[in-house]
């Protein structure tokens, strides 16, 4: 009876993924820790994601931050986690996306079975804040992806994939119980990142290029088969995309713009709303190319 249930509910899962599709002029944003963070330096998962949308106009944005938690840790710079989440709901705010990917996890499952509880209540938590800030018409929660043990002296990564298959699972309820669709990285990988890290924790470029279509596969999307040549040259114009996105959204001088001295340079901070322009001069040419890459595959 127990494996009867626990079938339905992947099964459940499964279903509501293969209903997903992009709208036009959606608005997704990534949301998560140093595996969403990293992931704008490649441009894959991005890049994938909108050949899988087809010619409807998909924009992005990546809102993650390494070593961030469901609380909100990592985003504060001088104060509390609240700080951090309260940055992130202003941030949401700001975007007004309609598509919210969220890829929480990685940092909780080190703390194992005992902390569980919290971290779900925490996501809890946080989906309330995402859902009333945006309002949002899809939230999907995403397993993180397994970790990687590489040869000595790096440590054995074995026990913490058995506990990250603990919190996909908790994840999996969650988005079950709130009835958001649930994207399973860690299953679609078949829990296992061979191969695809830098340190065992961390995806490195090749590790990118091989989670973006499963990443794909995971949400219930078709991916779009193209030339090398063809979709490297959407990737960097993506990813130049990004770069713009990142700078202004965390410059390198943000004390001097934004914060405690701001006193000194805050009259420079006007310049931050200069880069809308050019980021939607660069999502015009990504939207012109994809165009003709498309009419390529079909």
């Amino acid at each position: 009876m127990r494996q009867l249930l626990c079938f339905g509910l992947l099964l459940s899962c499964f279903a509501k993924a293969e209903e997903f599709s992009f709208r036009d002029r959606d608005t997704v944003v990534f949301l998560g820790n140093t595996f969403v963070e990293r992931a704008q330096q490649f441009g894959y998962l991005e890049t994938e994601l909108a050949l899988a949308a087809g010619v409807t106009e998909v924009r992005f944005r990546n809102l993650g931050w390494s070593g961030d938690t469901v609380f909100g840790t990592a985003r504060s710079y001088f104060g509390t986690p609240k700080e951090g989440f309260d940055r992130l709901k202003n941030d949401l705010t700001g975007i007004k996306p309609t598509v919210v990917m969220v890829c929480y996890g990685a940092v909780a499952a080190f703390e194992g079975e005992k902390k569980k509880d919290e971290f779900i209540a925490g996501y809890g938590l946080l989906l309330d804040m995402i859902q009333g800030a945006t309002g949002a018409r899809e939230v999907i929660l995403l397993s993180p992806p397994p970790a990687e043990t590489l040869p000595a002296p790096m440590p054995e990564m074995a026990k913490q994939n058995g506990r990250l298959k603990i919190y996909r699972n908790a994840i999996r309820e969650l988005a079950s119980k709130r009835g958001l669709r649930f994207a399973d990285l860690f299953g679609a990988m078949n829990g296992s990142s061979e191969g695809l890290t830098e340190n065992g924790l961390h995806f490195g470029e090749n590790g990118y290029a091989v989670v973006a279509p499963k990443l794909v596969e995971a949400m219930g999307l078709k991916a779009v088969s193209l030339k090398s040549e063809q979709r490297d040259g959407l990737r960097e114009k993506i990813m130049e995309k990004n770069k713009l996105f990142f700078q202004q959204w965390r410059p390198s001088n943000e004390t001097y713009l934004r914060l405690f001295r701001k006193h000194e340079q805050g009259q420079n901070a006007k310049e931050l709303d200069e880069f809308d322009a050019i980021i939607v001069s660069r999502e015009a040419e990504i939207m012109e190319l994809k165009g003709r890459v498309m009419e390529v595959a079909q």
